[in-house]
């Protein structure tokens, strides 16, 4: 196998893996925000739009064993060893403490971040807004070793998510100038940006979730409310009614992209690619016309490269959807006028959101983002509106989770009008 720099090597599959006579138990899916299903330049390895967690065949959790405090961190036995998971929190320039992990057979252990090395299982890159074919990423502000999820293997319901994960070297580093402090005996800390949590208040598939409050979770496991701004060296108040513990629809925010948490349990009440794609077709099948053109509408799948002739179109500020025309184009501000309902406002494509993981529901999808143009269903697409996703430093805006585009308005969304089933 050819290694490459970039995480998109292809996992090599063990003979447990490959085993088709037992199916593999899925413990979840973590699903990148932004991504309509796929990555544009393609899903390849460990780089993809969404990462589908299932049992190992062997173990390779770890938990806390023992700690104490070296003079030299860097040469202390437990870093110098490869085979030792251990945490290094440095105190000052010749003291740290030495946090060792011991094997633990009763979980199993993903890695999350930036890092194309093999302890990485999902490697995520800077979500830019938007269109992302010619996309570039200047600085990335994702640690390159960002997080680590711990699943119960008996109870696979059970995922737990720590900031920090282990290096090649088995080794998490916390340097001088990370947030760090000492409660009795034990020690913990803070990433430079922090890893954000966010638990949606009741069931999130189901349409009557409200998101939570977002929170700052330990190298340790411990939940704190956000510091004043993403790399502030002091910690924020702990919060002891909640936990680390992922539930279905759990936001995890890591500084550059955020993912959702989608249980297998949860999933298995969602609709499928397959079921969303039917309702696409069911609307087609309705023949929604143009009322300016009088040409049937075809609402794509998905994007493609050459808008096609039947390509909708729907006036933002109305709702009313039609085909490609010259009329009411308003030169001095690039908006056009409705045909139907005189509006002036902008228009834009309308295609279909196809990654069933953002939905909270099933049913045909009425509603549309502002201004990206993403359908969903109306739960769907009021939920999303109503979250507020980490952004910069210390700001939040709501975006569509497809594509990432900021929403604009209030409320960020529109109810579509079709002239359809006219037969």
């Amino acid at each position: 196998m050819v290694k490459r720099t970039d995480g998109t090597e292809s996992p090599i599959i063990t003979e447990s893996d490959a085993d088709t006579d037992k199916p593999r138990v899925k413990y979840g899916e973590l699903v990148i925000l932004g991504y309509n299903g796929f990555l544009p330049q393609g899903d390849r390895g460990r780089r993809r739009s969404k990462f589908v967690l299932y049992k190992r065949g062997d173990p390779n959790g770890v938990k806390r064993s023992k700690h104490y405090i070296v003079q030299s961190p860097q040469t202390s036995q437990a870093i110098l060893d490869a085979k030792q998971h251990s945490i290094s929190y440095t105190l000052s320039r010749n003291q740290a403490v030495i946090v060792e992990y011991k094997e633990d057979p009763d979980t199993d252990m993903f890695q999350v971040g930036r890092s194309s090395e093999s302890p990485i299982d999902f490697v995520v890159m800077d979500t830019l807004p938007g269109d992302k074919k010619d996309a570039k990423v200047l600085q990335s502000t994702i640690s390159r070793f960002a997080c680590r999820i711990l699943v119960d293997r008996s109870d696979g319901h059970k995922a737990r998510i720590y900031a920090a994960g282990f290096d090649s070297s088995r080794n998490i580093f916390l340097g001088e100038k990370a947030t760090k402090w000492q409660d009795n005996v034990e020690i913990d800390g803070l990433t430079t940006n922090g890893v954000l949590i966010m638990h949606p208040k009741g069931q999130f598939c189901g349409g009557s979730a409200e998101c939570g409050l977002w929170r700052e979770t330990s190298v340790g496991g411990d939940v704190f409310s956000l510091r004043e701004c993403r790399s502030a060296q002091q910690k924020g108040q702990p919060v002891y009614e909640e936990t680390n513990a992922l539930q279905d629809g759990t936001l995890i925010d890591l500084c550059g992209a955020t993912l959702l948490w989608r249980s297998a349990e949860g999933l298995r009440h969602s609709p499928t690619k397959k079921d969303l794609e039917k309702l696409v077709d069911e609307i087609n099948a309705g023949r929604p016309q143009c009322p300016v053109g009088l040409n049937t509408l075809v609402i794509p799948r998905k994007v493609s490269l050459g808008e096609h002739v039947n390509q909708p179109y729907v006036y933002l500020n109305c709702g009313h959807v039609q085909g490609q025309h010259g009329w009411g184009q308003d030169k001095a501000s690039n908006a056009r006028r409705c045909p139907m309902c005189l509006e002036l406002g902008p228009v834009v494509t309308l295609c279909m959101g196809v990654e069933n993981a953002f939905y909270v529901d099933s049913g045909p999808p009425t509603y549309c983002f502002n201004p990206c143009g993403h359908m969903a269903t109306e739960k769907t697409v009021k939920y999303w509106a109503n979250v507020d996703i980490p952004h910069g430093t210390n700001g939040f805006q709501a975006v569509c989770p497809f594509c990432a585009t900021p929403l604009q308005g209030s409320p960020g969304y529109i109810k579509l009008i079709f002239q359809d089933n006219l037969d």
